[in-house]
């Protein structure tokens, strides 16, 4: 999904995805204070320099991944997030659509003060048949993801 957001993300734009994930720190209240963990920093850094936000996440046992709630506990802290045009794209084909997991995901980018942008927030299931190469090959989702970032694009 991404690898394909990627490639239909529109000059002078550039999609850009945060690969350090796995490298986050449990979320401490504690430690959300200068000196911040450096994986923190280079988070908070890469958030900055968005010009907007745009997430796509399996669902685990009914809900957000944990990974990914870490990711956005790290930026209550911050002020990155503040007003940054966000949106989503749920790619799930499971019984529940991944429902639990993108409620969740808009209540807490809500609490992070990010600027949801409902035209940006795409429920498109994607059957693994239509993925080759790490990208979507049907032009049809294609076109739905193309329209779901000008309007993210159109928001900044």
């Amino acid at each position: 999904m991404l690898n394909t957001v990627s490639e239909l993300v529109p000059a002078p734009f550039v999609g850009r995805m945060f690969e350090g994930l796995g490298a986050l720190p449990m979320f401490n209240p504690d430690l959300d204070r200068d000196p911040l963990p450096p994986q923190v920093v280079a988070l908070r850094a890469q958030i900055a320099d968005a010009a907007a936000l745009l997430f796509s996440t399996p669902e685990y046992a009914g809900a957000m991944p944990g990974a990914l709630k870490n990711l956005l506990e790290w930026t209550v802290g911050g002020i990155e997030t503040t007003q940054k045009p966000t949106g989503w794209i749920n790619p799930s084909t499971g019984p529940t659509a991944a429902a639990g997991t993108y409620e969740s995901l808009k209540i807490v980018l809500r609490y992070t003060d990010a600027r949801v942008v409902e035209a940006a927030c795409l429920a498109m299931p994607v059957p693994r048949n239509l993925i080759r190469d790490a990208r979507i090959v049907d032009g049809l989702l294609r076109e739905r993801l193309s329209a779901c970032i000008a309007a993210l694009v159109a928001s900044v």
